[in-house]
C-alpha cells in the first residue's frame, strides 16, 4: 500500500520545484537583451514595453544593447544564459533570415531557444524618386519589365527591406539592381538624392518625405494598409499578391526555460500590448501590436524562416 501510494505521488513531487519557482518568479530584476544598437526600431520597441512589463511583474526591467554580426552576437549571449526567466531576447524578423543568410552561426536558433511572444509587426513601403514615371503597382512592374537590370534598389545587405526588395523580384518576375549601403538611413539619403531610384524602407523612415513629395509611395507589404499612412494600397490591392514581407518583432528566452514561466512572460507581455495608451504609441511608430502564446510565436518563427530561406536561395544572398 506504502508503495503504491508513493508511485502515485512521485510525479506530482516531481513537479513541485518546478511549480514553486514558477510562483516564486520573478523575484529579481530581469534582462531584456536586445542584439542591435540603441535607437533602432528594435531597441525602441522594447523601450516602450519595458515599463509596463516591469509593472506588470512586480520587477524592473533593464535593457542591454549588444549590437553586432546582423543580431547574432546578442543572440548567442541569451542562447547561452540561464534558463530561469531572467534573460530574455526581443529582436526582429533577423532571427528568421540569419540561418541563411550565414553559413554558421553561434546558436541553433530552434535547439536553443524557447518563443515566448510575438509582440508586433511593421509592413515596410516600397518608394520611388519623383523622377520615376510610375505611380502604382501595375506602372511599376510595367516599367520594371521594360528596363530589365536598370533599376536599382538600394538597402543594408541581408536586411528586412533587401529582401523585401528579392521577394518582389521572384513574385513580379522583374529584374532589379541591388545597391548595397551600410543601413537605411544612408539609402534614403541616396533616393532623395536621385541615386537610386527605388527602395523598401519603413514607414517611420520616410513617411515625412512622402508628405513633402520629395519620395513617392506605390504600396505597402502585408494584407492590410498601416495605420501609419492609411493613404497608401498594399501591393495586393495594386494588383500583384504574395509581396507579404515585412518585419516582426518577438520575445524569446534559453531553451530549457520552464514551460510556467514562459507561459507566465507570454501572459505579461499580451496585458502590456494590449493598454490603451501603449497600443496607440506602437502605432504612431509604425508597429503592429499582436501579443499572443509561446505557440504561435513558434509557428510563426517557423514559417517566416521556410519564407524567406527559399527567396535568399533563390537570389543567392550570403552574408559571410
Amino acid at each position: 500500500m506504502t508503495c503504491t501510494r508513493y508511485l502515485i505521488l512521485a510525479p506530482a513531487l516531481l513537479l513541485m520545484p518546478a511549480m514553486a519557482t514558477a510562483q516564486a518568479y520573478p523575484s529579481k530584476t530581469v534582462r531584456i537583451v536586445v542584439p542591435f544598437p540603441a535607437a533602432g526600431g528594435t531597441d525602441i520597441l522594447a523601450r516602450v514595453i519595458a515599463p509596463r512589463l516591469g509593472e506588470n511583474l512586480g520587477q524592473q526591467i533593464v535593457i542591454d544593447n549588444r549590437g553586432g554580426a546582423g543580431g547574432a552576437i546578442g543572440s548567442e549571449l541569451v542562447a547561452k544564459a540561464a534558463p530561469d526567466g531572467y534573460t530574455l531576447l526581443i529582436t526582429d524578423t533577423s532571427f528568421t533570415t540569419n540561418p541563411s543568410l550565414y553559413s554558421k552561426l553561434p546558436y541553433d536558433s530552434v535547439r536553443d531557444f524557447a518563443p515566448v511572444s510575438l509582440l508586433a509587426s511593421a509592413p515596410v513601403i516600397l518608394v520611388v524618386h519623383p523622377s520615376l514615371p510610375a505611380k502604382t503597382v501595375k506602372e511599376f512592374v510595367a516599367l520594371a519589365k521594360s528596363r530589365p537590370g536598370q533599376l536599382d534598389f538600394g538597402s543594408g545587405p541581408g536586411s528586412s527591406t533587401h529582401l523585401a526588395g528579392e521577394l518582389l523580384k521572384s513574385v513580379a518576375r522583374i529584374d532589379l539592381m541591388h545597391i548595397p549601403f551600410k543601413g537605411q538611413a544612408p539609402a534614403v539619403a541616396a533616393l532623395l538624392g536621385g541615386h537610386i531610384v527605388m527602395m523598401f524602407a519603413g514607414i517611420s523612415s520616410v513617411k515625412q518625405h512622402v508628405a513633402a513629395g520629395r519620395v513617392r509611395a506605390i504600396a505597402v507589404t502585408g494584407d492590410a494598409r498601416s495605420p501609419g499612412m492609411p493613404e497608401v494600397p498594399t501591393f495586393e490591392e495594386g494588383g500583384l499578391k504574395g509581396v507579404d514581407s515585412g518585419t516582426y518583432w518577438g520575445a524569446l528566452a534559453p531553451a530549457a526555460t520552464p514551460r510556467e514561466i514562459v507561459a507566465r512572460l507570454a501572459a505579461s507581455f499580451a496585458a502590456v500590448l494590449k493598454q490603451a495608451d501603449i497600443n496607440q504609441r506602437l502605432f504612431e511608430l509604425g508597429f503592429v501590436p499582436i501579443g499572443g502564446t509561446a505557440e504561435q510565436y513558434a509557428a510563426n518563427l517557423k514559417a517566416e524562416t521556410e519564407k524567406w530561406a527559399r527567396v535568399i536561395r533563390q537570389a543567392k544572398v550570403r552574408l559571410d
